[in-house]
């Protein structure tokens, strides 16, 4: 059967997402297979958008495609490169808070994150005033508008970064291989080459569970539970984003609290906090607010976010839901910095009874919302992600 790696990929998968460490309950393996269904739409779809003479950028992941621990906020997008081609990027720039490309060698796989060859934001390229902007890929050598591909070049990933859901609009991408306008890829499929396709899609898949699955220990999981790091340089060579990470086990009693510094724009035009699940993956952020940017969250009068997370609802605005997961991941980023971060502008954490809540929160009345203004903010994330898949 030409599919038959592709089956045998999948028995493989399920194998994997039921041996899971983490898998404690039926829920944790039903939502298991809910990410494996993701991962094979997701495997199937960049098997069949490898194209590197004729690339075009691929969304990465989404609501139903989840991996890598996924910013709510953000849109992922990547396109397939040759290391001694050129490739021209045009787009239009929205009024997102960040919009920032990435070269990497290879694919993250189980045993290694890829190396970055370069990572830059908008504030590299030229940007005309009605926001189009155009920047080329190549060997040559660098220069304005000039990015140089080095050895081993493989994908260009681009990231939009949402501070403001509902006031922030995305701009618009293209790609394409210097030369090669008006020119055709040959039409003729042939059953070798699906054949190939599917053997390659059941290699994704399993990379791509292996690799996520480990990918945790090696960044999260052996700091103590319930406590975040100090901002430093994300993993993976991002230019201007900073991070802190941590994993979370809570009872359904308790109560983590995060206390952070809101940075402001002229510092970090993104500062958002969410939280992912053992698989690696962020939790329903359209439905639930599980993750809040400074633009969403309310500030305190003394400059710092304070943010609730638990179970139970607290009443107030920075809650962020646990969904009925116990235990999962927290991560706060910055980006687009002007400058590196320390320790004062990290995170304060402590776990505190459920019942404490009020007492711990020194804006405890200005931080308190009402089941009507609670709807209204899950509305406001429902309409505002509705907004952004189709815009």
């Amino acid at each position: 059967m030409l599919t038959q790696p592709f089956a045998e990929a999948l028995a493989e998968a399920e194998k994997i997402i039921a041996g899971a460490p983490h898998v404690k309950s039926e829920r944790d393996l039903a939502e298991g297979y809910d990410y494996l269904a993701g991962s094979i739409q997701a495997s199937l779809r960049l098997a069949w958008a490898y194209e590197r003479d004729f690339p075009y950028f691929v969304q990465s992941t989404g609501p139903y495609t989840k991996l890598g621990l996924d910013n709510p906020d953000t849109l992922y997008f990547h396109a397939y490169l040759r290391d001694n081609a050129e490739y021209v990027v045009t787009g239009t720039r929205g009024t997102t808070a960040d919009l920032s490309f990435q070269v990497l060698k290879g694919d993250y796989t189980p045993a290694e994150v890829p190396d970055s060859l370069s990572a830059f934001d908008d504030r590299a390229i030229e940007v005309a005033d009605n926001g189009e902007f155009e920047f080329r890929l190549g060997p040559g050598k660098a220069g304005p508008g000039y990015f140089t591909l080095g050895p081993g070049s493989a994908m260009l990933v681009v990231r939009e970064v949402y501070s403001d859901w509902a006031g922030e609009h995305r701009g618009t991408l293209r790609i394409h291989r210097a030369g090669h306008e008006g020119e055709a890829p040959p039409a003729a499929v042939d059953t070798a080459t699906a054949a190939k396709r599917y053997a390659v899609a059941g290699k994704l898949l399993l990379s791509r569970l292996r690799t996520f699955l480990a990918f945790p220990e090696w960044f999260y999981l052996n700091e103590p539970a319930n406590t975040l790091t100090p901002p430093r340089a994300t993993p993976g060579g991002l230019a201007t984003q900073f991070s802190s990470a941590g994993h979370f086990d809570l009872a359904d009693d308790e109560a983590m609290l995060v206390s952070v510094p809101a940075a402001g724009k002229d510092t970090a035009p993104y500062q958002g906090l969410q939280l992912g699940s053992m698989w690696y993956i962020s939790l329903d952020y359209i439905n639930h607010q599980t993750s809040l940017t400074a633009d969403q969250a309310r500030i305190d009068p003394d400059g710092r976010m304070r943010f609730v997370i638990s179970e139970r609802n607290p009443g107030v605005a920075n809650w962020l839901e646990l969904t009925g997961h116990t235990r999962g991941y927290v991560q706060l980023r910055w980006q687009r910095l002007t400058r590196d971060l320390g320790p004062k502008d990290g995170p304060a954490v402590e776990v505190v009874p459920f019942t404490e809540i009020p007492d711990r929160l020194p804006f405890y009345d200005s931080a308190r919302v009402s089941p009507d203004e609670w709807r209204r903010r899950i509305a406001a994330r429902q309409a505002a992600i509705a907004e952004r898949m189709l815009g």
